[in-house]
């Protein structure tokens, strides 16, 4: 029996647990709603990957962990030049060390619901879009888009191996690509001289095993912008646009109309 002025809180808190979900219920519970929300967040608006090579240094180093956002293509919204993006891989870019995913099957489980970051995806930078036309190299070494030089030093690795341009990959600096087709984009690695881009997958002058039109990356291959590098935390924080395509034409004069 108790009075009016005894305490009940300590009966009520006791009793709480009897009238709901055991502890190994709320539990379960509670990790079924993280890994809803993961997946979620991973689906519809970041995603979370590392970078697997030197190919976007000196702005990405290898192993960089990185978020990408996926909002900017809601509602149809298209790459822009100068964007650094995550895609899958069209077929045949990516290299053997670039395709490792974590031996830990917890590791994996979490990389696949949007916990840890993963891999097996290509990291590059949008040169052109769609109606554009790509040359290398007009007389100062730089790239074109449209006919208007590109001053890109603000990204692209100096790298003393690599002269004469900006567009080394293919082994000479006298090479064209475009006009972009529609629904593709042409990208490009910052660190020219080590980047299995769109460059290496061109047909050249007198090639005859290669695929015209594999240098072209299908939008709807491509995962998200660059958001935040979050890794290492000394370098935490977003990554900068760049100016180097503000004077470029929306289309080259080449280009056909768009459908």
């Amino acid at each position: 029996m108790t009075t009016d002025d005894e305490p009940t809180t300590a009966r009520s808190v006791g009793s709480s647990r009897s009238r709901g979900l055991p502890l190994w219920a709320e539990t379960l519970v509670l990790l079924a709603s993280a890994v809803v929300l993961a997946l979620l967040i991973k689906t519809v608006l970041v995603q979370a990957f590392y970078i697997p090579s030197v190919s976007m240094e000196p702005g990405l180093q290898e192993d960089d962990r990185i978020l990408v956002e996926k909002w900017s293509g809601w509602f149809g919204g298209e790459p822009e030049r100068g964007d650094i993006i995550v895609f899958e891989d069209p077929g045949g870019w990516l290299i053997a060390g670039e395709v490792s995913e974590p031996g830990n099957p917890v590791s994996s489980l979490m990389g696949r619901i949007g916990l840890l970051p993963t891999g097996g995806h290509l990291v590059k930078r949008v040169i052109g879009v769609p109606g554009d036309v790509i040359e290398c190299c007009d007389s100062e070494g730089r790239l074109t888009v449209n006919g208007v030089a590109l001053d890109e030093d603000a990204y692209v690795l100096e790298d003393k191996a690599v002269r004469g341009c900006r567009g080394p990959m293919t082994g000479n600096c006298d090479w064209s690509a475009g006009p972009v087709p529609e629904g593709t984009v042409f990208v490009m690695g910052d660190n020219r001289g080590n980047s299995a881009d769109s460059t290496v997958h061109m047909c050249l002058d007198g090639e005859t095993e290669c695929v015209p039109g594999d240098e072209f990356v299908p939008t709807d291959l491509i995962t998200g912008r660059l958001w935040l590098r979050v890794w290492p935390f000394s370098s935490f924080g977003g990554v900068g646009g760049t100016d180097a395509f503000e004077d470029v034409p929306d289309r080259s004069d080449d280009a056909p109309e768009a459908s």
